[in-house]
């Protein structure tokens, strides 16, 4: 059933996310994090629409799409607290999330810093001959970089098996789009300007994410070329960390609370009969205890991993 599918995942990002957020203080995640809460309806729509064979690449406020991937809880949460059982062996942290039998190929604090990456694996897949998609999620501000244009531009050019994933949230940090962008101008159609298919939709309606990014994916499997899709959405927390933010004046109590009433969970919720409700959370309350409870007991690396999984050391030479 699409609409139990998509509420898992929606609620298994929020309830690990509020876990983090909540145990956050305890000062065993000594990682900044970025958290994705009541933006979940994207990464769940989105993946819903993809393979296990398909790659997918993100920025720093990565759980959800890393999740919603099929990427592991237990790795997600051992990888915060900087344990060998982390999905990079405790070395990436929250904003460098690697797991490639998840087809998750990475994430970056740099903004814009993976869409060439998730262009250079279309390019990869195509030179393949291979039916798989690499999906690049980016924020808004990730569209204002230079390195976006250029690999839409390339995306384009070679007709490249692309999806681009636009989570407009309104905020670069603390700057709204107002003293970023001029006034009417629509994300979606300046990448259609490029030469891409574009759309926007409701990003805090999983069913309609999904419908859009069924719909673009299959373009791209068929030969279209790449697609990119605008969603609007609002994160909930802080740009950066557990708390709430609407005390320091960059946006309103108003402005957060209108959200915050457009829950894509409840939207789902109410789709589904109570019982089915009761057992799913006590299911992802259990997945999240289980979490972290991996987490607390997975030892930290040995000293000598500090040098492994590197390009190279000072004189040049490779390692492992």
């Amino acid at each position: 059933m699409a609409e139990l599918d998509l509420l898992t995942s929606m609620k298994r990002i929020r309830a690990v996310e509020e876990r983090i957020a909540l145990r956050y203080g305890e000062q065993k995640m000594r990682c900044p994090t970025h958290l994705s809460i009541g933006q979940e309806a994207v990464a769940a729509g989105v993946c819903a629409a993809l393979t296990a064979a398909d790659l997918a690449v993100s920025g720093h406020r990565a759980h959800a799409h890393y999740l919603a991937k099929g990427g592991s809880m237990r790795a997600l949460v051992a990888e915060l607290y900087g344990k060998v059982d982390g999905c990079c062996r405790g070395k990436g942290g929250s904003m460098h999330l690697t797991d490639r039998a998840a087809g998750f190929v990475g994430s970056t604090a740099i903004v814009g810093g993976t869409i060439p990456v998730g262009v250079g694996l279309a390019l990869a897949l195509k030179q393949q001959r291979s039916d798989a998609v690499s999906v690049v999620f980016l924020g808004d501000a990730a569209t204002e970089t230079g390195v976006f244009y250029e690999s839409v531009n390339f995306a384009v050019l070679k007709t490249l098996p692309v999806l681009f994933v636009c989570e407009n949230n309104l905020y670069s940090v603390y700057s709204p789009l107002s003293v970023r962008q001029p006034p009417g101008r629509e994300i979606h159609r300046v990448a259609q300007a490029l030469g891409l298919s574009a759309q926007s939709g409701d990003g805090n309606d999983a069913l309609a994410v999904a419908g859009l990014a069924s719909g673009a994916v299959s373009a791209i499997r068929n030969g279209a070329g790449p697609q990119f899709l605008e969603f609007s959405t609002y994160r909930w927390r802080e740009h950066c960390g557990p708390n709430y933010d609407n005390d320091i004046g960059y946006r309103t109590e108003a402005e957060f609370e209108a959200w915050r009433a457009c829950d894509p969970i409840p939207k789902l919720e109410a789709l589904l009969d109570a019982v089915r409700i009761e057992t799913l959370n006590a299911k992802v309350e259990q997945e999240v205890d289980d979490a972290f409870a991996f987490a607390e007991m997975s030892a930290f690396p040995p000293e000598f991993e500090a040098f492994t999984d590197l390009t190279s050391d000072v004189s040049g030479a490779a390692h492992g």
